[in-house]
Parts: C-alpha cells; structure tokens; sequence
C-alpha cells in the first residue's frame, strides 16, 4: 500500500510516547492509525464519521523516537452505512534508506449525521 500512495497523515513520536520497554507506546500508533483511517473514511463519506470496531491489528517491529512516521490508508469496502479501511503505518529510521511498515489494521467506520445516527454512503 505504501507505495501507491502518499501519507495520510506523517508525524513524529515524542519522548512522552515511549512505553516502558522505550519503544512507542501502541495506544499513541493505534491513535494515529484512527486519525488517518478516519480522514479517509470521512472523504469517502462525504462527512462526518465514528469509528465503531478496530480488526486484525497487527505490530511487525516497534516504533522509536526520532522515526518518522506514515499512516496510509485505503478504502477496503463499502457497505449501506459503514466502511471498511485498511491502514498501514511504515516508518523511516536515521541510516535506512527505505521506510518500511511497522503496524497494519482494519477499521471500521460508520457515516454518521448531525445527531451522530448512521446515515447512508453513497456505493457509488
């Protein structure tokens, strides 16, 4: 996915963002896999969306400060309310020359209307 795509969102982890073991904490990855998931889900829908389920995370290799890090996201499926979007999260680390993934999920968002009800996506 990675590279057919530019970043949805790209961004650098801090020092507050390591967990014990001194790597990036997955709850700070997994936040940023929502945001970029759900920049791509609300362009599709054409508005406002909730994230209702998160499938299949999976973490490859740990995230460290001073990583730069890409969140790619792709439509996976559309259904009468609901989208399916697969995001990737690679990363570029000082002397590699290439970014390479990191974590990849599944989430699920609902389009949603002014009064937070699901509302229909276009299928087009």
């Amino acid at each position: 996915m990675a590279s057919k795509r530019d970043p949805v969102i790209r961004t650098a982890p801090r020092l507050a963002d390591l967990n014990l073991n001194g790597h990036i904490f997955g709850g700070w990855l997994l936040s940023q896999m929502d945001i970029a998931g759900g920049i791509t889900a609300s362009q599709r829908a054409g508005g406002a969306v909730a994230t209702v389920a998160v499938e299949a995370m999976k973490f490859h290799r740990p995230v460290h400060v001073g990583d730069l890090v890409s969140c790619y996201a792709e439509i996976k499926s559309v259904g009468c309310t609901s989208m399916h979007v697969n995001v990737e999260v690679c990363v570029s680390r000082r002397g590699i020359d290439e970014e390479f993934p990191v974590t990849e999920g599944t989430f699920i968002f609902v389009a949603v209307d002014q009064n937070g009800n699901p509302r229909p996506v276009d299928t087009d």
